[in-house]
């Protein structure tokens, strides 16, 4: 399975959320308010607390309501088939390789009727040092302006579970930068892409996939650093020596 880390903040709150997964990309920053992932095309960047969290968990995606028009709806990272009984499938499809997304049949149909977009200001790769090690480089665009990652998704139901949506990151081959660290990377759409992936306009299987390819950018990557301790408590101070 493809694998890696990266980030993303959820509704108004701007909290960031560190999605962690196997060796290539499971790992992303997105910190955006609500108004800025609907609106996607305003990608602002922001800040907020950050909260570790593992695949399986929410995270919004940019998809068409029933009229047509953006929208962001919360789904879990982790694509769960329709035909599954089991939600917890899901941890087997947290990416769907471009190159057959259109022949397999967990992925085939959700390619053709559903996809969206995930926007991100860094993603992490996961550098092999030895059989049992694995060094995470953080991916930044030097411009500061978010990507938008290609994932298809599904809606799953069960008569006594009831609708969970899910959805599985596109992956294709490593572009050069990459390709130093692991052998896949994220699918990333540019701007004037984004409208026949998410189907505002007509496009054939090849024209889908043909947006589905490596991309080179001018992006920095160094070593992820640990977090510091949080600081100690200080020893409340005697009466005294508050006056």
């Amino acid at each position: 399975m493809d694998g890696t880390a990266h980030t993303i903040a959820a509704g108004s709150s701007r909290t960031a959320i560190v999605l962690y997964t196997r060796p290539m990309c499971g790992k992303f920053t997105q910190m955006m308010s609500w108004r800025e992932v609907v609106a996607y095309s305003q990608l602002l960047a922001a800040t907020g607390d950050v909260e570790t969290v593992t695949p399986m968990r929410l995270a919004h995606v940019v998809t068409l309501d029933e009229s047509g028009a953006r929208k962001s709806v919360p789904m879990r990272w982790g694509m769960v088939a329709r035909g599954a009984k089991d939600p917890m499938s899901g941890m087997k499809h947290i990416h769907a390789r471009a190159e057959t997304i259109d022949t397999l049949p967990t992925f085939r149909e959700a390619f053709a009727q559903r996809r969206g977009l995930v926007a991100v200001t860094t993603f992490n790769e996961a550098k092999e040092l030895s059989p049992t090690k694995r060094e995470q480089q953080v991916i930044t665009p030097k411009d500061g302006k978010p990507l938008a990652i290609a994932v298809i998704w599904e809606r799953w139901t069960h008569r006594n579970e009831g609708e969970l949506l899910t959805f599985a990151m596109v992956t294709v081959p490593p572009n050069r930068l990459i390709a130093t660290v692991t052998d896949r990377m994220p699918a990333f759409l540019a701007p004037d892409e984004w409208s026949k992936w998410l189907g505002e306009e007509p496009a054939s299987v090849e024209d889908l996939k043909a947006l589905l390819k490596p991309v080179e950018g001018d992006w920095d990557m160094r070593p992820q650093t640990k977090a510091p301790p949080p600081p100690k408590p200080q020893k409340p101070k005697a009466q005294e020596e508050l006056f």
